[in-house]
């Protein structure tokens, strides 16, 4: 049976989100690359959603990638990424963002929950302070050790 993609332009995204709010649903949101979906991914989303209603998930454009992680980056395109999260069960909604940062995209969305890893524990998570001061809250998921996109590249072990 074939699932459907779960990509959402801004606009229509948050027609959805008031609609969920109404129902007084929790939204949560995580972003990343995700530029080749690995057990790490999978872990870390289906955490986060477990503790929220609706998870949306922000990646990166394809643009944005090869600005942050080089021109070799990413390892699926945009298009393939939304298919293999729309695959999964957890994910709720996909939006693309191109800024360096998802900040313009959760000061939109204004979720409830704002979900990182634990590597981020000691740095500067983009959001955080927006979604605080907004009555919202952060969760840092622990993450499955060796379980990066580039550890798999520089390994092709795992």
């Amino acid at each position: 049976m074939y699932n459907t993609i779960k990509e959402y332009n801004l606009k229509n995204l948050l027609k959805k989100i008031n609609e969920l709010k109404k129902d007084n649903l929790s939204i949560g949101f995580t972003n990343g690359c995700f530029d080749l979906l690995h057990k790490g991914h999978i872990h870390s989303i289906s955490t986060a959603k477990n503790k929220c209603d609706y998870l949306i998930i922000g990646i990166n454009s394809d643009k944005s990638i090869g600005i942050i992680k080089g021109p070799n980056r990413p390892i699926d395109n945009q298009s393939m990424r939304i298919f293999k999260l729309s695959k999964l069960k957890d994910v709720d909604a996909i939006v693309i963002f191109n800024d360096d940062t998802p900040l313009k995209l959760i000061k939109s969305i204004k979720p409830d929950i704002l979900f990182k890893g634990t590597d981020y524990k000691n740095k500067e998570i983009i959001g955080s302070k927006f979604i605080k001061e907004n009555g919202g809250k952060v969760i840092l998921i622990d993450i499955l050790d060796g379980y990066s996109t580039t550890n798999i590249i520089k390994n092709r072990s795992i």
